[in-house]
């Protein structure tokens, strides 16, 4: 649930990340803050776009999809994959193991609440900028900012979100608002954490990372009566805070200068010198308590090999090959790093259910021998 509400809040940016408002860089990214351009101006260079999805739109859906940020998911993915986690890591703890088609039914419920949230949450902040984006180079040219959607429509166009997103919420058990409540804390705190310290990421992986928990109780499993489950729950939590300040550190290289040049504080101005050394730590720690989850949650070898395993192999690799000095290059290891790292995680959490899924069977028939005897 708190994924839904953090991708609502006006701060939660097109690229779901420290605030920006852009996904893919451009030549235009460090370029100075241009005078107030003309309507005409702005409208007539503007350029339907002529391949990938956006294309094959009718013409009135376009601005939508692009006010959404349809064409730039990698948001969407860094804010599922939390969730997918959690629910993987869940699934052999509920009692009885939570069923395949329960797994996929879950999975594809959180998937859907951070397309539509996340969304939601671009059209609110181009409704809060829509008087300063036409001054800048890099979003005059956004639905709102050049006239393609009035502020009336995209209200409504929210509002129709945020409808769709509470429609998904509710398939989840009722447990899942109470644990989702608490992250509205870190929700309404996040906005101001940029201006008044150089660690906003700290406080965005706080937020961003909150789905790690909310895959327990979306299994029916209750986090305050099961210890094995809150401690798992916790150290999976740490553990995606951890990765989240590391690859967001990563992305903030991408705009170090227009951030010194606007005050914007992060922790990449902040350790310009040593970032590696920062990245390097962070990856220990998400490697570590990652692997303290799996313990706690009784994981097996499938687990430690294939999750841990592949986040030592993907973040050793994209530390050491990332220019921190292009932008192209941290846009680059942003974006697949998503898949590489979180991709590799699911994927052992994944085996480990299904090893543990199929040894139900076994197990269930050699507790009922030992009752016999």
């Amino acid at each position: 649930m708190s994924k839904f509400l953090l991708a609502s809040h006006p701060s939660y940016l097109d690229r779901s990340l420290v605030g920006r408002t852009h996904l893919q860089p451009s030549s235009q990214d460090s370029a100075p803050i241009p005078r107030a351009p003309a309507a005409s101006t702005t409208t007539s260079t503007y350029a339907p776009p002529m391949s990938g999805l956006l294309s094959i739109l009718p013409s009135c859906w376009i601005p939508y999809a692009e006010l959404i940020r349809l064409d730039k998911p990698t948001g969407t993915y860094y804010l599922f994959f939390p969730c997918l986690f959690s629910t993987l890591l869940a699934a052999p703890l509920a009692a009885p193991i939570a069923p395949l088609s329960t797994v996929l039914t879950t999975t594809i419920l959180f998937l859907t609440g951070a397309l539509v949230m996340r969304g939601a949450g671009c059209t609110i902040n181009d409704l809060w900028d829509r008087n300063l984006d036409p001054y800048v180079s890099r979003t005059r040219l956004r639905p709102i900012a050049r006239g393609a959607i009035s502020p009336q429509k995209a209200i409504i166009f929210t509002g129709a979100q945020l409808l769709t997103g509470l429609a998904v919420l509710l398939q989840f058990p009722t447990s899942c608002l109470y644990y989702g409540i608490p992250s509205l804390l870190l929700v309404g705190t996040y906005p101001l954490a940029k201006r008044i310290t150089h660690y906003p990421q700290c406080i965005l992986g706080l937020t961003f990372s909150w789905g790690a928990i909310m895959g327990f109780p979306a299994l029916g499993i209750d986090l305050l009566s099961n210890t094995a489950a809150i401690t798992a729950a916790s150290y999976l939590y740490a553990s995606n805070v951890a990765w989240t300040v590391l690859y967001d550190m990563i992305y903030a290289h991408m705009d170090i200068k227009d951030d010194q040049a606007a005050g914007i504080k992060s922790i990449a101005l902040r350790h310009e010198t040593n970032t590696k050394a920062i990245l390097s730590g962070l990856a220990v720690a998400q490697i570590g308590l990652l692997a303290t989850a799996g313990v706690a949650a009784g994981a097996g070898p499938v687990f430690f090999v294939g999750s841990c395993g592949s986040a030592a192999l993907t973040l050793g690799w994209t530390i050491t090959r990332v220019n921190l000095k292009d932008v192209r290059d941290c846009w680059w290891w942003f974006r697949y790093g998503c898949w590489f790292t979180g991709g590799g995680i699911a994927t052992g959490l994944f085996g480990d259910y299904l090893a543990r899924l199929l040894g139900e069977p076994r197990r269930m028939r050699h507790e009922a021998g030992g009752e016999q005897d």
